[in-house]
């Protein structure tokens, strides 16, 4: 039996980077322990989780004693520590193509920030309807949608030959307009990732925890 690894997550699993660390865990089919944490409650803040995640933040990981926060260096981690071929890739083989999902996936989290407020996570997992978007959460949906339709063409459904975890960061944001305007290419792709196991049962949390 390996080293144990716990994930925390928040427990209403709304969190896109939760489920992205989640979802990179399942799918090197490692066995974690899933822990909650009570962001309303602020129990982020609180000890001894904040021993573990110094930004106070989900998800963090711990392994072997070892803690890290941040989803795509978590995602990173289990990569080096869990490789392929005896586990699933995370990221392309090829060393441009990595790049490139590393690049998307800094890309998705530092940027757009008008469109992840004003269609939040909700609309994403709950299907809640926003109101019209602003000026500004328009030019960041109209950015997403240029980069996207320049990264995957009709009937593509993963960004390179084979599916990688910026697939399924690249989905969620784009569920985030799954109500407003979106071309059909972009649309079946993001259905498709959505269709993905590691994705469904992350989905089932979220709806365990709405129950």
């Amino acid at each position: 039996m390996g080293a144990p690894i716990t994930l925390y997550v928040d427990s209403q699993f709304l969190s896109p980077y939760a489920m992205s660390a989640y979802v990179a865990l399942t799918e090197k089919k490692l066995s974690f322990e899933l822990r909650p944490i009570d962001l309303e409650a602020g129990e982020q803040r609180m000890q001894p989780y904040q021993c573990r995640a110094l930004t106070a933040r989900v998800p963090a990981l711990t392994h072997d004693g070892f803690n890290l926060t941040e989803s795509s260096v978590i995602a990173e981690y289990l990569e080096d520590v869990f490789p392929a071929p005896a586990h699933t890739a995370l990221y392309p083989q090829a060393t441009r193509e990595r790049a490139r999902a590393r690049q998307l996936q800094a890309w998705l989290r530092s940027d757009l920030a008008a469109l992840r407020q004003e269609r939040p996570t909700e609309t994403v997992f709950y299907g809640a309807a926003g109101q019209p978007l602003s000026d500004a959460a328009h030019a960041a949906s109209a950015k997403l949608i240029q980069v996207a339709s320049y990264l995957i063409g009709v009937d593509q459904t993963s960004l390179f030959d084979e599916w990688c975890i910026a697939d399924t960061d690249l989905a969620v944001m784009l569920k985030r307009l799954a109500l407003d305007d979106l071309p059909d290419s972009l649309r079946a792709y993001a259905d498709a990732q959505w269709q993905r196991p590691s994705v469904q049962k992350w989905l089932e949390h979220n709806a365990d925890a709405r129950a």
